[in-house]
């Protein structure tokens, strides 16, 4: 069953240009397409993935679907509920919590969700429960009576998830909620993101961290300048690129990788601690010349591994070179 059915989806914005002519201006109109046409639908029970570079149209989309931007055209629903023509049972049903969003600084963390709760109507018992569960479950409850102005980034980002968790939503939109964030609140909300999801939850992800989105999401999207260039499973994805391979090499020093960008079999190059992420054709080939070059170069190998592309390497072939499913 789909949980939400975007259809023809696009926001356009008006740009203005002024030139001055003597004593006189004019001016013209320019019209920036952030969502251009987009359509797809969101299964029930599954994360879905929207991955995009900067500015492709990610948070754009989200605000569509969330009621806080209106489209310029095209349709969204949610369990049937147009998100625009029927506001008040989507708010019932879903739960937001967008990038640049923040808790209520002067009151405590237990306030904030007090304060949620009530707003929803949800009787003081039930929200006393809740919140306690929430706050235990997200490893807050022995800060949730200080002011949230003295959390970290990574606990205001678990308190805003507790927040959107206060109504048992039925769908969840995530926009980058591990970003800028400390490893133990990233881990914290990627198990929790999975936890909600076995129980029924249906998830909507934006992420720049392909980890994440090739551990926890069952379909992805890639948008790109406002249209989305690829949507299917993450391993179906990767196979668009099968005809490349993957060396992972490690060295016991610093090393500089400019020279195994300069070897023949290899196609792409990218430094990672410790050592290279290297794309290549012919792994064979490849192997023969980088341990040439180790070699040559008096460098010690600490560990290399050859297996498929990452997630990341294929989206940002899928970029590159604008593939369309």
């Amino acid at each position: 069953m789909e949980a939400i059915l975007v259809k023809e989806l696009s926001k356009h914005f008006f740009k203005s240009k002024k030139k001055k002519i003597g004593k006189r201006s004019s001016g013209s109109n320019t019209i920036i397409r952030a969502v251009d046409a987009i359509s797809f639908t969101v299964n029930r029970g599954e994360i879905f993935g929207f991955l995009g570079p900067n500015g492709a149209g990610k948070t754009t989309t989200i605000r569509m679907m969330t009621g806080v931007l209106k489209p310029t055209k095209g349709n969204i629903k949610i369990f049937n509920h147009d998100v625009w023509k029927n506001p008040i049972p989507i708010k019932q049903i879903t739960g937001n919590v967008p990038e640049e969003a923040n808790v209520y600084l002067e009151l405590t963390g237990w306030q904030n969700l007090m304060f949620i709760g009530e707003i929803y109507g949800i009787s003081k018992k039930d929200r006393e429960e809740k919140a306690e569960n929430l706050l235990r479950k997200f490893e807050l409850y022995e800060k949730g009576k200080m002011k949230t102005k003295k959390y970290s980034k990574g606990m205001k980002q678990r308190l805003l998830l507790c927040m959107a968790l206060m109504t048992n939503p039925e769908v969840l939109f995530l926009d980058e909620p591990t970003s800028g964030l400390d490893v133990q609140s990233a881990r914290i909300i990627k198990q929790l993101i999975k936890e909600f999801n076995e129980k029924g939850m249906t998830i909507f992800l934006t992420t720049h961290d392909m980890e994440i989105a090739n551990e926890l999401c069952h379909r992805i999207a890639i948008i790109n300048r406002g249209k989305i260039i690829s949507l299917d499973t993450p391993e179906n994805l990767k196979k668009l690129t099968q005809e490349y391979l993957a060396i992972d090499c490690y060295f016991n020093e610093a090393i500089n990788i400019n020279g195994f960008e300069k070897l023949t079999s290899v196609k792409e190059v990218q430094g990672v601690k410790d050592g290279c992420h290297i794309i290549v054709e012919d792994v064979n080939k490849a192997l023969f010349e980088i341990m040439e070059y180790v070699k040559s170069n008096n460098l010690t190998i600490k560990q290399i591994n050859t297996h498929q592309p990452r997630l990341e390497d294929v989206f940002l072939k899928i970029i590159e070179r604008g593939v369309s499913n």
